[in-house]
């Protein structure tokens, strides 16, 4: 199973909004990370066929999703970023109603409403309207009508977005689960719900593939740029002005902060750090390089 996405752009009138795209994605889970604006959903639309590329394709196992049609709907399963719930359904009927857009036959819906209800952990909750559900609830719905028929696509568009902790942990771990052998697109600019389930990482920015790799790659390829020093607070605006910070901790006697700079900082005592994907993220997408 695979998908190719080969010398991919769309535009819209003058603004080029994808610019070349090529990318392979094989089963696993790959994050596409980026900050609002990038492009990201413009990609997952090229993906579902809700929009036509203005150059390049799409091939999933060689073929052009132009010609594959209701084939590809059929194996793709799709959570977008903004979705109307009827909320005077509950669970039962929404995923029933969505059942019947996927063309699935009666007695197959039943027993699917019965899985994913169970994967999301809904199935007490599965007569209440979702109009009474919370936030995290609603998202969950939507996951369980993304997995519905078992598709072997899956693409998720900010899942966790506006969840409190908990709930992001469940949604996470959902999307690990039900991973398997599938090819799983997980839009977000949250760094921290993909950095430890994510098989690759796919940097984009001004509807450009910066680089895709696995996490531990791209923590590597900053090495030796993420350093700590301490600080007076006092100190702190020019430590800003001169240097990306990615954290400050308060002290007893002042300031620990977490930069990253291409040199090591000069006129104060630091300790090189082991990258994380949120330094990752900003050193690729700050607006502005700084650097000793």
């Amino acid at each position: 199973m695979k998908i190719e996405i080969q010398h991919l752009s769309k535009s819209y009138g003058n603004i080029l909004a994808l610019n070349n795209i090529n990318l392979t994605l094989t089963p696993g889970i790959y994050a596409l990370l980026g900050s609002n604006g990038a492009g990201k959903s413009t990609l997952i639309n090229l993906l579902t066929g809700n929009l036509k590329p203005s150059n390049g394709c799409i091939l999933y196992n060689g073929k052009n999703i132009s010609e594959l049609n209701e084939d590809y709907r059929a194996i793709l399963g799709y959570m977008p970023q903004q979705q109307g719930l009827y909320e005077q359904f509950n669970a039962y009927r929404f995923l029933n109603y969505m059942a019947a857009l996927k063309g699935m036959d009666k007695k197959t819906t039943k027993a699917e409403i019965e899985r994913v209800l169970k994967i999301v952990n809904l199935q007490k909750d599965a007569h209440r309207l979702l109009g009474q559900y919370s936030g995290g609830m609603k998202q969950r719905i939507l996951v369980a009508q993304a997995i519905m028929n078992q598709p072997d696509i899956i693409i998720l568009d900010e899942p966790t977005a506006g969840l409190d902790p908990k709930e992001r942990i469940r949604i996470r771990n959902i999307i690990s689960e039900i991973a398997g052998d599938k090819i799983v697109l997980f839009a977000t600019h949250v760094v921290s719900d993909i950095e430890h389930i994510a098989k690759e990482v796919i940097l984009i920015k001004n509807g450009s593939i910066l680089n895709h790799q696995s996490p531990l790659e791209f923590c590597k390829s900053i090495q030796g740029k993420v350093f700590e020093i301490f600080i007076e607070e006092k100190e702190l605006k020019k430590v800003q002005d001169i240097y990306l910070i990615s954290n400050i901790t308060q002290q007893a006697n002042g300031l620990l902060v977490r930069i990253l700079t291409d040199q090591p900082p000069i006129g104060y005592h630091y300790q090189e750090s082991i990258p994380n994907l949120e330094d990752v993220y900003l050193y690729h997408f700050s607006d502005e390089k700084k650097g000793g």
